[in-house]
């Protein structure tokens, strides 16, 4: 499999990945809205495969967030504890997919909770998510909060 430059969207969520980046939406971009939904599909032990893609996304877009490129190799680590070479150059398509599965499943989660609330209100419900993160951090089941500490990275 070749190394690719760009990382997939899913398709099924660009309506929510919209929503999410517009004007009133809790985030200023597509990507920030998918290191969102990649931690919080972590966090809540979904990772859900996808077929059909949306436009794919530069891979550079992450690495010019603070701490993107950071959360690919520790969803990575955190996904293959026993195989150190799954942060090799070689793997970064192993890698990706890992990132782009947790991602779809956060915004599976996402989409299933407003689905759910009387109201679409996506600032609501990012920020009672967030809460519910901080209120919770550290714990000893919050592996990335962890690997953060212990990289003496801040949220």
């Amino acid at each position: 499999m070749p190394t690719t430059d760009r990382f997939r969207r899913p398709k099924d969520h660009e309506q929510l990945l919209n929503d999410l980046k517009s004007e009133d939406g809790p985030f200023d971009s597509r990507v920030d809205a998918l290191i969102f939904a990649a931690a919080l599909g972590r966090r809540k032990n979904l990772r859900d495969e996808f077929k059909e893609s949306g436009e794919r996304i530069r891979l550079e877009l992450i690495g010019d967030r603070q701490y993107g490129d950071v959360l690919i190799y520790m969803l990575a680590a955190i996904e293959k504890p026993d195989d150190p070479e799954i942060l090799a150059d070689d793997r970064l398509d192993e890698r990706i997919l890992i990132f782009e599965e947790y991602a779809n499943g956060g915004l599976n989660y996402l989409q299933g909770e407003l689905n759910r609330s009387a109201t679409y209100d996506l600032d609501v419900l990012v920020s009672g998510l967030v809460m519910d993160a901080l209120r919770t951090y550290p714990s000893e089941e919050d592996e990335v909060g962890e690997l953060m500490s212990d990289a003496g990275l801040d949220w």
